[in-house]
């Protein structure tokens, strides 16, 4: 049986054994320990492949392609009771994996992969590690420190609670089909955040609103939130005056509550 890459799906299988092993060996060498690893879009077992052959976790994997499910039921018996016929994206994941750390890895569909980075931060105290492949694009932009036009929302709102490490390219032919793109392989590490020194939300917020207009200064893309006459501006010039890529998460943390402390947030 093989199965058919579908579009809507954005399905492009790996087809070199050697990216696949590598991806593994990032996840073995992470540092962290964890007893459960969950493949996210296994497709036909490229990277669950190498996975089923560590014995330091157990591999459970997550399936949306009904196909690709019976394919992993054939070809891997040992899955059996592991498989799940589920939208990782829509899945209480405490109900499949319990509530120990695990780690998460796979060949994101492009269409999807920041979504999916997106839940996994709804998880975060139990997931320790993440390695994922993604449009190249989005890697750097994920994994790209304060100060440059790539480093953006996804990557502060990451970057607040992993340690994340672009850890090497992989060329379109080694795909079925080749996307028009190149993909890069990224590495999210726990930090040591348990918790942010402001209000979550509204350090989503204000973090969205600057970026939204990122070539202004943050007095003028944050302007919708601040009222001049009660907020002491003149004392964080220094600040203001900056644009939001230059800015790092504790930066940010700062600003928010700023904010918070003049009730000029909801």
């Amino acid at each position: 049986m093989i199965v058919k890459p579908k579009k809507h799906l954005g399905q492009h299988f790996l087809n070199d054994k050697t990216v696949s092993q590598r991806l593994a060996l990032a996840l073995e060498d992470s540092g962290f320990s964890f007893d459960k690893v969950l493949e996210v879009g296994p497709g036909m077992g490229a990277l669950t492949d190498f996975l089923l052959k560590s014995t330091n976790f157990q591999t459970h994997v997550i399936e949306i392609d009904r196909e690709s499910v019976q394919y992993l039921k054939e070809n891997y018996p040992q899955l059996e009771g592991r498989i799940y016929e589920k939208d990782f994206l829509n899945v209480d994941l405490k109900t499949i994996v319990g509530d120990q750390p695990i780690a998460i890895a796979g060949n994101f569909p492009y269409n999807i992969s920041t979504e999916i980075l997106f839940t996994v931060l709804d998880y975060k105290d139990q997931i320790p590690v993440v390695v994922g492949m993604f449009q190249k694009e989005v890697a750097e932009r994920i994994a790209e420190p304060p100060g440059s036009k790539k480093y953006g929302i996804t990557s502060v709102l990451l970057q607040a609670f992993y340690d994340i490490e672009y850890l090497f390219t992989v060329l379109p032919e080694v795909f079925t089909p080749p996307p028009k793109v190149d993909s890069g392989v990224i590495r999210l590490k726990r930090n040591a955040t348990k918790k942010l020194d402001c209000n979550e939300a509204h350090f989503k917020k204000v973090v969205k609103m600057a970026f939204n207009q990122r070539r202004k200064t943050l007095r003028n893309s944050l302007k919708a939130m601040i009222n001049e006459n009660n907020f002491p501006f003149h004392e964080h010039e220094e600040l203001f005056s900056k644009r939001p890529e230059r800015l790092s998460v504790e930066d940010f943390v700062h600003l928010t509550q700023l904010f918070e402390a003049h009730s000029v947030i909801k």
